[in-house]
């Protein structure tokens, strides 16, 4: 048996129903606050009310990194998912169950226990108003939903016992999805290793899974650097390839199999958009999703390629910037540019698709034969060339000037036709991996609630 932690809102029961589900597990059970007040000497209001909220988090932090890695069951705090830390100490070697009640359950509960309110708001909206700050951190912690609401604390402690012997995913489901996959260009030890999880004897019910969904997406080196995160972070999960021509199909797929999440590539980083029940503010001003996390039954959509191209950028703020390209990662990428106070020219083959992206974002726009009359200080290619197994760069030799930095987002190969042309025109250059390090901690971040630092992922990498 894994670690059980219950996650979730206070009043959602998970003291009580931990409390029974460890009976029932022959196990031990821990509070983490009260564990806090065991090691303090204080109890919880005490806490708020002589120091502050940042005090008790910070004995919360020093708690949860004390807790035992034998088979336990844990009550958290509501509010410990918004510490990467706590969710790195957490989510090592354990099943984690979020539970979840309506706004009036949790009321009439937190009445007959009163604790120290968070905000000055009245009560239901103060639950919904936290609820919502932290609905997205609740999703990164959950590798289960139950919802308390109209349930005994034994009755929710059976369903997670059922959770955890069969999982999510019945066996006709799991059997049809390790055909679909079967279908896909999979290479051959990928596929039996996905078939032995999905439906291979002693398969564990618990293994949640995730891919790179695209086609083609083999260049992805995603699994690569998800499956190894695991390994280090000891979480229960396998990360594959979700690669058709149907970003539908790949979606149905996901959806039947519960999927933690997904990581988009071309061609579906505007198409899957139709597909999901929310889309973030940053994504929606893109117009483009390249994550998306699965948790309440519900498809949620962002972008965290902006965030990965803003990242290298951070010392060019202010600088007059040519963006070559026009599709899903040159929307990320002007917003990215836009963010940082950039004068922001777009160029693309086609103009009119220069214009739309232009006027979306706020930016000027031309033709591609404009480039030499822009004279940028930077210069960003959103475009695929230069992509294996391409072998061309999006410029010419003698319109790279040493003046100029060049960030090439292309990351297959790392050393682009571009970059190696910048190189030997004496420009400064940005290599693609920098935006996949950048976007990738953010989507496990999105995924887990973990902050992984980037020299882990360079390690990995490289």
């Amino acid at each position: 048996m894994r670690r059980i932690v219950l996650f979730g809102y206070r009043g959602t029961g998970k003291t009580a129903i931990g409390t029974v589900l460890a009976r029932r597990l022959g196990v031990p059970f821990l509070d983490t606050d009260a564990l806090i007040e065991q090691q303090s000497g204080r109890t919880i209001p005490e806490i708020f009310r002589k120091d502050d909220e940042e005090r008790f988090r910070t004995l919360e932090r020093e708690a949860i990194a004390g807790l035992p890695a034998r088979d336990i069951v844990i009550g958290t705090g509501g509010g410990v998912v918004m510490d990467p830390k706590n969710m790195e100490h957490l989510r090592a070697q354990s099943t984690c169950v979020l539970l979840t009640a309506e706004i009036a359950t949790i009321r009439r509960r937190l009445a007959r226990a009163p604790r120290p309110p968070l905000t000055s708001l009245p009560a239901d909206q103060e639950i919904a108003e936290v609820i919502a700050r932290r609905r997205h951190n609740y999703a990164a912690a959950a590798d289960f939903c139950v919802d308390t609401s109209r349930t005994t604390n034994e009755e929710a402690a059976g369903r997670i016992l059922g959770l955890l012997e069969h999982g999510t995913i019945p066996a006709p489901v799991r059997e049809a999805a390790a055909k679909w996959f079967a279908a896909t260009p999979l290479p051959a030890p990928e596929r039996e290793q996905l078939q032995s999880l999905l439906t291979g004897p002693g398969h564990d019910p618990r293994t949640r899974f995730l891919g790179v969904a695209g086609w083609p997406c083999g260049h992805s080196r995603s699994p690569l650097l998800f499956n190894r995160l695991f390994e280090k972070y000891q979480l229960d999960c396998h990360y594959t390839r979700f690669e058709d021509p149907s970003i539908s199909a790949i979606m149905e797929t996901a959806r039947s199999i519960d999927a933690k999440g997904l990581s988009v590539t071309i061609p579906f980083k505007q198409d899957v958009m139709a597909c999901l029940d929310e889309i973030d503010d940053a994504a929606r001003q893109i117009g483009a999703i390249n994550t998306v996390v699965f948790a309440y039954g519900e498809a949620y959509g962002c972008n965290t390629d902006w965030l990965g191209i803003k990242k290298p950028l951070a010392g060019h703020k202010g600088a007059r910037a040519v963006l070559l390209g026009a599709g899903g990662v040159a929307a990320a990428a002007a917003y990215a540019l836009m963010d940082l106070g950039m004068e922001v020219t777009i160029l693309n083959r086609t103009p009119e698709k220069a214009r739309a992206l232009a006027e979306r974002s706020g930016c000027r726009w031309g033709a591609w034969d404009d480039f030499d009359r822009t004279n940028p200080d930077l210069v960003v290619n959103a475009t695929p060339v230069g992509m294996q197994p391409d072998t061309k760069s999006p410029l010419r030799d003698d319109q790279l000037k040493k003046e100029m930095t060049v960030f090439d987002l292309v990351y297959t190969p790392p050393v682009t036709p571009l970059i190696t042309a910048a190189r030997k025109a004496g420009c400064a250059t940005i290599i693609g991996t920098e935006v996949f390090i950048h976007q990738a901690r953010e989507q496990f971040r999105l995924f887990f609630g973990i902050d992984v630092p980037d020299t882990v992922i360079r390690e990995i990498l490289a």
